[in-house]
């Protein structure tokens, strides 16, 4: 059971910048990290090969995302402001955490889920 996340403040912001970039369409990435003992520690964002970015939708073939276990979950952008997730969020949740940025993208504006749909605690390191 995962009861925190930690990300790198660098990692965040290029999230953070990529979602800037795409607004107001909603961005959609993929963690990349490692699990151990409750903690989710997130190194990078990345690209989903062949995913869309809409008004309200954002999302990538999961058929197409090549197998590796460092794959933990997804991270994607709410243009509204609101960082809480949607039944359709929930419904498509892929890997372990989620994480979702709420417009104007800012730290404070980020927050972390299971697939429950429970807050998780978020650790930013510098």
């Amino acid at each position: 059971m995962i009861e925190k996340v930690v990300v790198k403040r660098e990692a965040l912001s290029l999230f953070l910048e990529m979602c800037t970039d795409i607004y107001p369409h909603e961005n959609i990435m993929i963690i990349q990290g490692k699990i151990k003992g409750g903690i989710a520690n997130i190194r990078e964002f990345l690209i989903p090969p062949f995913s869309t970015y809409g008004e309200g939708f954002s999302g990538f073939p999961t058929f197409m995302i090549p197998f590796d276990l460092s794959y933990i979950g997804t991270a994607h952008s709410h243009p509204s402001g609101n960082p809480s997730p949607s039944t359709g969020d929930l419904n498509n949740f892929f890997g372990r955490v989620m994480m979702i940025a709420g417009y104007p993208y800012t730290e404070n504006m980020v927050r972390v889920y299971n697939s429950k749909g429970e807050t998780l605690r978020l650790e930013i390191e510098p």
